[in-house]
């Protein structure tokens, strides 16, 4: 199994306009979460943000306290060509785990299923979360609920409620792991949305 969390892969798949897991638009799921969040002062990250459709759309929404980091600087750039009013200082580009900083809330769509899908992998994404969060901060988004297909060379790499369960709860409490009801047509039945407060 290749680990394919590599600012160059990443780069490349932008270039070669080969990003399946592109809708073009924010995903439903988190349009509808998005919609019903109050406080507009939120500190929100978007990791893995990649053309940023989220992010895009909590900065039109009044979430002026919005973070775009991708690992690809070919990414985090067309971004930043794409958004003119988005606050520069505010569109990041480096590594996941080097990046620092506190947030009320990061928001995950298409970025878990991106890391090699060892034990040891999965369980520094979920440290790194924990670190990003202010205590009784929220992770919350779309994670993969189709099985791992352990022969499987490149993402996006699948997961199971149970992996998650179990990855999580021993720093968030689960207040959600339900299947979405509400998931683009080509992805009906294949997403959990999540919820984890950090404990």
């Amino acid at each position: 199994m290749h680990f394919t969390f590599k600012s160059s892969y990443w780069t490349d798949r932008y270039l070669e306009n080969h990003a399946p897991w592109d809708l073009n638009h924010i995903s439903r799921p988190l349009k509808e979460y998005i919609d019903h969040l109050q406080d507009k002062e939120l500190k929100i990250l978007v990791p893995g943000a990649g053309p940023g459709h989220e992010v895009s759309y909590l900065y039109r929404k009044g979430f002026k306290n919005v973070y775009y980091l991708d690992f690809s600087q070919k990414a985090a750039d067309e971004f930043a060509i794409k958004e003119k009013d988005f606050p520069v200082d505010q569109i990041l580009s480096d590594d996941f785990f080097n990046h620092s900083g506190k947030y009320d809330l990061i928001l995950e769509q298409t970025f878990f299923c991106a890391f090699e899908p060892s034990e040891a992998a999965r369980r520094k994404y979920v440290q790194k979360m924990y670190d990003l969060i202010h205590p009784g901060g929220i992770l919350a988004g779309v994670w993969w609920s189709f099985l791992l297909n352990p022969d499987q060379e490149n993402p996006p790499y699948g997961g199971s409620r149970e992996e998650y369960e179990r990855l999580f709860s021993e720093k968030f409490e689960i207040q959600k792991i339900d299947e979405c009801y509400n998931s683009e047509p080509e992805r009906m039945g294949k997403e959990y949305f999540c919820v984890f407060q950090k404990r």
